[in-house]
Order: structure tokens, then C-alpha cells, then sequence
């Protein structure tokens, strides 16, 4: 995100908006040129931009348009009307997109109301299994490509993740693990250059909703501690989560490490195990979506 300095406003460039919004950039031209639909404003020399007023305005004719509006019709209301229409859809828990859109501008404006709102009211009208599923991991993928393409701000990601991060937790508690037979012990942890936790407590949630035991480590476990712990708590299985580009474009070289630290069966899911290819290993079980964590879960 380009800035210039102007009594503090934030200023995006229409890249930004792309990103942001998830409409290419010569379609919001074309909403321009075609109906006036979100001038973007200009610098003392000439430059094209838009201030966080425009791009909110344009996540809500995104949140009309993905709901069977024409463009033609939108770009015939008042900004008051959109929104109006929009704060409709706001309750509507079950529908994805208009759910990502509201958590986008929740952390875009760092709203922590707005936000919790909208992060609760998913997870009791679906549960924390489908939330995830279907808004806060396609979420939180969004918002780490807008941080790693310079988009937003660091802070807009540590924001939003903290959050989920901490209604996960409560959710766990929540939780009255069921008693069984043969409860399995999961060692779970992230290892160096890994931060992101997100995922890694909701495969907590999971397995106590299981029965399963769980000795949970967190962020950036060193590889030098993991033998210890492994030699004391015997776990069945290991657990990681791999998302952070910090890590490389490729996984196998994580992968064969912690394997060759721990020697133990090793469940490993994250967004870096579904977009890129893992090699097969014995004692390696990739988990490349909810439903792969879900299932196996629950069938052991």
C-alpha cells in the first residue's frame, strides 16, 4: 500500500482495492466509467487514489453484487441505501462471502465490536467446525496474502488472528471431553519460523472433542526440545501446522526434520500442505482441509 501523507488518512491505490476486495482492477474501472460508481479521488500531482470511506462503500456493492444485484441497479442507489441493504445481509451468518467481507473491514478498521460480532455469530449458527470451514480459514487466508503483498499492515493480521485465536480458546473450554476406551496422546506444537497458531488450537478443539489426550507446546518450538518431550510424554502422534511462508515454498523440508527429530506418526495440515505437493512417508498423514482433519479424527 502506497502512502501519502495527508492529515493521516489512509490512502489506497486501485491494486489495493483489487486485493482488498477481490474485484479485478479493470472492472472497477469499468464500474467507473461506465456508472460513476466510486470515482477515485487524486494527489496534488495527478495520483489515482481511494480513502477507506471509498473502500468501504466498495465492499458493500460487493456484498450486494455477490447477492444477486446487478451493478446497474446498485450504481442507481444512494451510499445510505447500499448500506442499509448490506446491514440485511450482516446477520445473515451463513452466507461466506458477505461474513469475510464484514471480518475484512472489521480489521481493515481494527472495529474489535464489529468483529467479535461477527466471529460469534458465525460460530453459534454453525458451530466452530463449519466456521472455520467455510469463513475463518478462507478469512485468515485473505488477510495473509493482503500482508504479504503490503496491502494492510502487519497489525491488521496480528488484529484479526489474536481474536480468533482467543474465541477459539473459549470454545475449548467449552468443550466436555467424552470419555473413552483407548484415548490417543497427541503431541502439539509449531515448529521454528511457525507463529501462526489459528489452526493449530482448533485441532486442539477437535481432538477434545474426540477424547483424545493433548500436551499443547504453541509458536516456534526449537527442534533441540522436542526429543525431550517426545521421550517424556510418549505421545501416539504429533501434530503441526504449516502456513508461514517464512518456512519456504516447500513443506518436505520441514516435514523431514520434525520427523527425523521426533520419530512418531505425524499428522501435519495447513495451508502450505494444500497448496503444495507432499512427498509419501510412512508415518506421515497429511491433513489438507477441515473435513481430512475431521474425518480422521474421528476415525481413530
Amino acid at each position: 500500500m502506497f502512502n501519502i501523507c495527508c492529515l493521516n488518512v489512509k490512502k489506497f491505490s486501485i491494486s489495493d482495492i483489487e486485493n482488498l476486495i477481490g474485484i479485478k482492477a479493470h472492472t472497477i474501472r469499468a464500474w467507473e466509467n461506465r456508472y460513476d460508481l466510486v470515482p477515485p479521488k487524486r494527489t496534488p500531482t495527478n495520483i489515482r487514489y481511494y480513502d477507506e470511506e471509498d473502500l468501504k462503500v466498495l465492499l458493500n456493492i460487493v456484498a450486494l453484487n455477490e447477492n444477486g444485484y446487478k451493478i446497474s441497479k446498485i450504481a442507481s442507489m444512494s451510499r445510505e441505501h447500499i448500506s442499509t441493504l448490506v446491514k440485511q445481509f450482516k446477520t445473515d451468518w451463513k452466507n461466506d462471502s458477505v461474513q469475510i467481507l464484514n471480518l475484512s473491514n472489521a480489521a481493515i478498521e481494527y472495529n474489535e465490536d464489529s468483529f467479535s460480532e461477527t466471529l460469534g455469530g458465525c460460530i453459534k449458527e454453525m458451530g466452530l467446525i463449519k466456521a472455520m470451514d467455510i469463513v475463518l480459514f478462507p478469512f485468515m487466508k485473505k488477510i495473509g496474502m493482503l500482508w504479504q503483498t503490503g496491502t494492510i499492515d502487519p497489525s491488521h493480521e496480528h488484529f484479526a488472528s489474536n481474536l480468533i485465536r482467543d474465541r477459539i480458546i473459549v470454545e475449548i473450554d467449552k468443550v466436555k471431553k467424552p470419555k473413552r476406551k483407548d484415548p490417543k496422546r497427541f503431541l502439539l506444537f509449531l515448529p521454528e519460523k511457525e507463529m501462526h497458531e489459528t489452526g493449530l488450537l482448533f485441532a486442539r478443539y477437535l481432538l477434545k472433542k474426540c477424547g483424545h489426550e493433548t500436551l499443547y507446546l504453541g509458536a516456534e518450538i526449537p527442534y533441540a526440545d522436542l526429543k525431550k518431550v517426545v521421550d517424556s510424554y510418549k505421545p501416539d502422534y504429533a501434530f503441526i501446522v504449516l502456513t508461514s511462508l517464512n518456512l519456504g515454498r516447500d513443506p518436505n523440508k520441514v516435514i523431514s526434520k520434525v520427523m527425523d527429530t521426533l520419530n512418531v506418526p505425524l499428522l501435519v495440515a495447513g495451508s502450505l500442505i494444500s497448496e503444495f505437493d507432499v512427498l509419501v512417508k510412512d508415518q506421515l498423514k497429511p491433513l489438507k482441509n477441515v473435513c481430512d482433519m475431521v474425518e480422521f479424527l474421528e476415525d481413530l
